[in-house]
């Protein structure tokens, strides 16, 4: 079979990667042809996701080629399409490149060829906008959506970790879809329509998101009882209780799936975790300013959404930061996953390599062995309240 991976980001690049490697003919359409020109010559664009480097240098060229062409995807029996979803500023889905996506997919389509749109949507995106996209083709084609579950920076793990959901549009286009996944992934499970299949990767999303709204509000009442919350935290957890870790919601996932529901329903516990999630922003900022005090120097140590990933989109630190400067802090950075150079020009801060030369450190995630004034910190995440 040869598939054509219709976005090569951090979601598709590594999709296609895994698919090469299980042996089947893999095209990486993508619109960046400075990206396409990269793999084309077995250099990763993204050297953080573990694995990926090997897998591109070993099958780029052969099992997997890159194009900018969609015109060379045209003998292609399968489009995984897999391309970025955003938000506009009033929180509602840009369908824009997906829109574009489909598009060029169904310039190319023939007779039998399988859809399979990978994006997390909200329910109802395959068998309303996707399909009339390629109805356009005038084929009969089968279509079928199958969310991404991988995590950047361990995407290639998640293939033989984490079971590949499938749903069709009708029973031929999921047996097709399932028949595919099969090849690469560890186990595919089949659900009964491609809206299931959508709303299980939202539902696990705002399943994160309400469970670390409830950790926060738990983290704050904990704080003014005097309790260590990770102390609670640990106590409390076992087989019918998994509290979360509380602290800043950022990527580009958990805080954009609530509103994938919250916009069509009156999701109102959703919508109330999503609110306080966005609270802790200001919650830290004030206590960052009772520590420091008016004027002080602040540290946001750990700058992107996540440890191990090198992305400056997405992440609250950009929000933290201007939080921090309305109350007339001095605010600067720390983070061993970028230059100080890239913290100046990223987030627009001055860098720190000392934090014990600040007056208070918000720690938003582990940036490794530094050394702490336990009196002057914000303890964001709970593995480092005891960082020395």
């Amino acid at each position: 079979m040869k598939v054509c991976v219709v976005g090569l980001g951090r979601a598709g690049l590594p999709l296609a990667a895994v698919m090469a490697d299980a042996g089947l003919e893999v095209v990486g359409y993508d619109v960046d042809p400075e990206r396409v020109a990269a793999i084309n010559k077995k250099e990763n664009p993204i050297p953080e996701e573990l694995g990926l480097s090997e897998l591109i240098g070993e099958h780029s060229g052969k099992g997997l080629k890159a194009s900018s062409d969609i015109g060379l995807a045209a003998d292609c029996d399968a489009y995984v399409v897999v391309v970025p979803l955003f938000l506009d500023e009033d929180n509602q889905p840009d369908y824009s490149l997906l829109e574009l996506a489909f598009a060029d997919v169904a310039t190319v389509l023939a007779d039998d060829d399988l859809v399979v749109l990978e994006t997390t949507v909200p329910p109802g995106t395959t068998q309303d906008l996707v399909a009339k996209a390629l109805d356009a083709s005038g084929k009969n084609y089968l279509l079928a959506y199958s969310p991404e579950r991988i995590m950047t920076g361990v995407s290639i793990s998640r293939y033989s970790e984490f079971p590949k959901v499938v749903g069709g549009v009708d029973e031929a286009s999921t047996q097709a879809a399932a028949k595919l996944y099969k090849v690469f992934s560890s186990e595919v499970v089949k659900v009964s329509s491609a809206r299931c299949a959508e709303l299980v990767k939202v539902a696990e999303g705002v399943y994160r998101d309400v469970n670390i709204g409830l950790a926060n509000e738990l983290y704050k009442i904990a704080k003014n009882e005097g309790v260590d919350y990770w102390e609670l935290k640990q106590a409390a957890n076992h087989r019918f209780c998994h509290l979360h870790e509380p602290g800043l919601v950022g990527g580009h996932c958990i805080p954009v799936y609530p509103w994938f529901l919250i916009g069509e329903y009156d999701a109102h516990l959703i919508r109330c975790a999503r609110q306080l999630n966005e609270d802790m922003v200001e919650y830290y900022a004030q206590r960052a300013y009772a520590i420091a005090g008016e004027g002080g120097k602040v540290a946001v140590a750990g700058l992107s959404y996540r440890a191990g990933v090198r992305e400056a989109h997405h992440t609250k630190a950009h929000q933290l930061i201007a939080a921090l400067r309305e109350k007339d802090l001095q605010v600067f950075g720390f983070d061993p996953q970028f230059t100080g150079e890239e913290i100046k020009t990223l987030f627009q801060v001055e860098p720190v390599d000392d934090l014990t030369q600040v007056d208070a450190v918000i720690l938003s995630y582990n940036v490794g062995a530094v050394s702490l004034t336990p009196e002057k910190t914000v303890d964001v995440k709970g593995q480092l309240r005891e960082t020395k």
